[in-house]
C-alpha cells in the first residue's frame, strides 16, 4: 500500500545498482509493485551508478556492495561527495559488521540483506526517503557484537586474503617482499584479533565478517 508521505501522484523515485540482471529484475518488480514507488534507472557497476545517480537524481539509491568496475562503498562515497545529502541503501547478501560499518562510513543510511529484498525493501526505501536510518534488527546485532573488536589492519587483511587463496606462509612472502617470519606473525596476530583457532577458521570468521570477500 502506498505511503501517507507519498502519493502516486509523486512516487519515490529509485536508482538501483546491482551487476546481476536477475537481481535488478526481482528488485525492480517488488519496487513496482508498490504505488507509491517506481524504478527510474538501473546501473551495472558503480561507475555507472554514480554517473545515474547525477543524470537521474532519483529520491532514494539502492547499491549492491559487490560490483565490478567500483564497487558499491567506493560509489557511495562518491555518490555523497557530490549530494551529501543522497539516500543510499546498501544491499549485500551477508550481514557481516564489517560490510556494515563500512557502509555506514561511506555514508549510507540504510543496509538491507539481500534475503529480505522480497518483504522488507518497500519498508526501508520508505524509511530512508524520509530521511530515517534503516538497519535490520539482525544486523545491528551482529554490528554491536563485534563493537569493542580489534581491527585487522590492512596488510593482516591483504596477508589473510592471500591464505584464504590457498596461497603457504612461503608464497605469501615472496608475493608482498617480506619474510616467512613475518607473515606469521601477522597471521598469529589476527588469528588474536578474530578468536581463530587455525587458519581456516580464520578465513571463514573474516568472510562471515565481511572483511574478506569470499
Amino acid at each position: 500500500m502506498a505511503s501517507s508521505s507519498t502519493s502516486a501522484d509523486k512516487p519515490i523515485t529509485v536508482l538501483v545498482a546491482d551487476d546481476h540482471p536477475l537481481m535488478r529484475e526481482g528488485i525492480a518488480t517488488v519496487i513496482n509493485a508498490e504505488q507509491d514507488m517506481v524504478v527510474v534507472a538501473e546501473a551495472a557497476d558503480g561507475i555507472e551508478a554514480v554517473r545515474l545517480q547525477e543524470q537521474v537524481t532519483p529520491d532514494v539509491v539502492l547499491m549492491d556492495v559487490q560490483m565490478p568496475e567500483m564497487d558499491g562503498i567506493a560509489a557511495c562515497i562518491a555518490i555523497r561527495a557530490r549530494k551529501a545529502d543522497a539516500r543510499i541503501i546498501m544491499l549485500s547478501t551477508f550481514r557481516g559488521d564489517v560490510q556494515v560499518l563500512r557502509s555506514v562510513q561511506a555514508g549510507a543510511i540504510g543496509y538491507l540483506l539481500k534475503s529480505k529484498i522480497r518483504f522488507d525493501l518497500p519498508t526501508a526505501i520508505r524509511t530512508v526517503y524520509q530521511g530515517r536510518k534503516y538497519i535490520p534488527v539482525e544486523v545491528a546485532m551482529e554490528l554491536a557484537a563485534h563493537v569493542t573488536d580489534e581491527t585487522l589492519s590492512a596488510r593482516e587483511v591483504d596477508v589473510l586474503r592471500r591464505v584464504a587463496e590457498g596461497h603457504s606462509n612461503r608464497r605469501v612472502a615472496a608475493q608482498l617482499h617480506v619474510t616467512e617470519q613475518t607473515v606469521k606473525s601477522h597471521m598469529k596476530n589476527l588469528m588474536t584479533k578474530l578468536s581463530a583457532r587455525d587458519r581456516t577458521h580464520a578465513v571463514m570468521i573474516a568472510i562471515r565478517r565481511g572483511i574478506i570477500e569470499p
